[in-house]
């Protein structure tokens, strides 16, 4: 529900102490309010109208894409002009690339032609590349410049800036050369040239480079701003760390998606409807309950075992020990290979120190698995052995065998995160039922 305070001044038609009180929380604050309050579309349209002009635009880039295009569609030409025009470019086009053909075109429409090709050289870079995320405005300096120069340089242009912090220095080609920081600018004399107190070492990323890899960056070296070069290293923008933000989620979102066998979506799960979340789930369980067939034609085939020294009981407990096991390694190994500790040549580095990790694990629970079965489940020596062997060995299986799969679909250039998980499960149950049944077979029988 939306807020009481706000409610009462909004029924009231107290818009003037509604706006003052607005204008005092965060942009994202009033844009999480209006999407929960669940608000008809005419309340949207007027609560949105009642904002001061100022937090109207940073309020509609926080909102949800279907809140975005109900209110494109109800404003003037005027109000969509004043919005766009206090928009940022990388969030111009973001909101673009979440609306309806229609929509874009009226946007488009009423912006001017500058905006509108340095929009569509953006929309034209692929989709999850580092020039879908950037935006163009920046702050650039010549290197013949003096520190004085430079200031008058962003008084007058800083304004309609992104960030001001970070100021990039080019060639009149526009060829990136260096860098230099406010922080730098300020503490240096006025007359002092902007190509001595450049740093020269600029950390860089090229337009086609994956969101993902610049995501990565930004973590390594704490950026809050990273220069977007093109193939001639001439400076076409930057990425901000509130864009790199947005990607650390949606990425994040994606990995946990695909290791619970769900193929990832583009839509808040509120906003997902049933057949859009049935068509998410259903492939990955379709094939997860063709191949456990495989687990059932091992039972089968083991079946006079399991009835005469009454094993079935054990299975489900050896099955959940050997899947979270291996679920364990999967997930350290698809960390590790996200934040860049391992690669697929460490295979034998990895195996090792998983073999002895399982080892560890598998004498702990071995022991109190025998003791279970004889104390608790008041069964024989030989079952004990039976149970215990079988959780030690599937241990050391599921652990080895899933460390590996992920380096495996990292070299093959599969996401580890989208086959690991669904094969690890398949495969270790199967496989922990062979050792749970050979080892039954050879010293029961």
């Amino acid at each position: 529900m939306i807020n009481e305070v706000i409610d009462e001044m909004y029924h009231k038609k107290e818009y003037a102490k509604l706006r003052d009180y607005l204008r005092e929380m965060e942009p994202a604050d009033v844009a999480e309010l209006l999407t929960n309050a669940e608000l008809e579309e005419d309340e949207l349209i007027i609560m949105f109208r009642i904002l001061p002009k100022e937090l109207a635009a940073d309020v509609f880039v926080e909102m949800e894409p279907d809140m975005q295009e109900t209110l494109i569609k109800s404003f003037s030409d005027k109000e969509l002009e004043e919005v766009m025009d206090q928009l940022y470019l990388d969030d111009t086009v973001d909101i673009i690339e979440e609306m309806p053909a229609n929509v874009v075109r009226r946007i488009l429409r009423h912006t001017d032609p500058e905006l509108r090709r340095s929009i569509n050289t953006v929309l034209h870079y692929p989709k999850d590349s580092a020039g879908s995320i950037m935006t163009i405005e920046y702050v650039d300096l010549r290197k013949d410049m003096t520190v004085l120069d430079a200031f008058t340089r962003i008084r007058r242009v800083g304004i309609d800036k992104e960030t001001i912090y970070t100021c990039y220095v080019i060639q009149p080609d526009r060829k990136l050369i260096g860098m230099v920081s406010v922080k730098t600018l300020l503490l240096s004399n006025y007359e002092d040239k902007i190509e001595d107190i450049m740093e020269t070492n600029v950390i860089y990323t090229t337009t086609l480079e994956d969101q993902e890899e610049v995501a990565d960056m930004f973590t390594k070296y704490d950026f809050i701003a990273l220069p977007v070069v093109d193939s001639e290293e001439r400076l076409v923008g930057i990425i901000t760390v509130d864009d790199v933000m947005d990607v650390i989620e949606q990425e994040a979102t994606e990995d946990i998606e695909k290791m619970a066998a769900i193929v990832p979506s583009e839509h808040p799960y509120m906003k997902s409807s049933t057949l859009e979340l049935y068509k998410k789930r259903i492939v990955w369980l379709l094939f997860l309950m063709i191949s456990a067939t495989f687990t059932g034609l091992i039972i089968t085939n083991f079946e006079e075992a399991l009835t005469a020294y009454m094993l079935a009981a054990y299975i489900p407990m050896l099955m959940d020990t050997g899947g979270n096991a291996g679920s364990q390694a999967v997930t350290t190994v698809i960390r590790a290979l996200s934040l860049d500790e391992i690669e697929p040549a460490d295979v034998l580095k990895v195996v090792w120190k998983e073999i002895r990790v399982a080892t560890c694990i598998g004498l702990t629970l071995a022991p109190v698995c025998f003791l279970k079965v004889i104390v608790l489940d008041h069964r024989g020596m030989l079952t004990a052995v039976v149970v215990g062997l079988s959780i030690f060995f599937a241990v050391i299986f599921a652990k080895t065998f899933g460390c590996m799969l992920p380096l495996f679909g990292k070299k093959i250039g599969l996401d580890p995160a989208v086959m690991s998980s669904p094969l690890l499960t398949t495969i270790v149950d199967a496989v922990t039922l062979l050792i749970f049944f050979t080892i039954a077979s050879n010293l029961l029988m």
